[in-house]
């Protein structure tokens, strides 16, 4: 798959652009993150997409404008014209996912589908642009994954949370296997309060399917350096200075 083979020996995420980055506090998502990403060399962009009333999708984590904007109420009932005029930390605009595609046309996206009402738009704008091979699409909902799955057989797809359990306890990389057939990489926390998701076993059994491991979100070098011990393909973080330097000293970074 496209996708996964242009990072290096492990794929750095630039988690919503590098969301807290000293330079970058509070402009998550924004165009003017993902450009501060790319200018340190990240190959990889996460972001989120939800969709407007009138069907503008918008690189956008949360169901509201409130947190990060000085406008208010759920995106999906607000219009493009309204979200344009939007502020993030007071200076930067909230961007299109069809913006980002254009603006950064070597980077891959990892996007992670938020609203029920963005799978169709997200399908539709990523075979309108040629963008199937540069991107991974994830969700938290089964549902609304299998939903754009059908709409987008091209398209690479992390597991959703069922496919991460059969991975996480079968004892199988074969069963496993049979029961996530579509899924390209498990994308999951390193714990979930004292579960440890993030195994020995969980990775062994992914690289055993052939299927990459990324975890997020770490932004403690400590942390990556045991995630990095323990075989994982990938790790997403806010902190992108930070982990550039631990890959660095690993000599793990891919340079430019």
């Amino acid at each position: 798959m496209a996708y996964l083979d242009d990072g290096g020996p492990v794929l750095a995420f630039a988690h919503r652009g590098g969301a807290y980055h000293p330079e970058l506090e509070g402009l998550e998502n924004t165009r003017a993150a993902f450009a501060h990403a790319v200018a340190l060399g990240y190959r990889y962009l996460e972001t989120d997409v939800h969709v407007t009333c009138d069907g503008v999708l918008l690189a956008f984590h949360d169901a509201v404008l409130e947190r990060v904007s000085d406008r208010t109420g759920p995106v999906a009932q607000a219009t493009w014209e309204e979200v344009r005029q939007a502020l993030v930390h007071d200076r930067e605009r909230i961007p299109r996912m069809a913006e980002l595609l254009e603006a950064f046309p070597t980077a891959r996206f990892n996007i992670d589908l938020k609203a029920d009402a963005a799978v169709g738009p997200l399908a539709r704008l990523l075979a309108e642009t040629g963008s199937e091979d540069r991107v991974m699409v994830g969700s938290f909902s089964a549902r609304r994954l299998r939903a754009f799955r059908r709409l987008a057989p091209r398209v690479a797809t992390s597991a959703h949370p069922w496919e991460v359990v059969a991975f996480r306890l079968l004892p199988s990389a074969r069963l496993a296997r049979r029961l996530a057939p579509r899924c390209r990489a498990l994308q999951v926390p390193h714990a979930r309060g004292p579960l440890r998701i993030v195994t020995p076993g969980l990775v062994r059994r992914a690289h055993a399917a052939g299927v990459h491991v990324h975890v997020w979100t770490v932004d403690d070098p400590d942390e990556m350096a045991q995630l990095l011990d323990r075989g994982v393909d990938g790790l997403m973080t806010d902190r992108t200075d930070i982990l550039r330097d631990v890959l660095r000293e690993r000599g793990l970074w891919r340079e430019s």
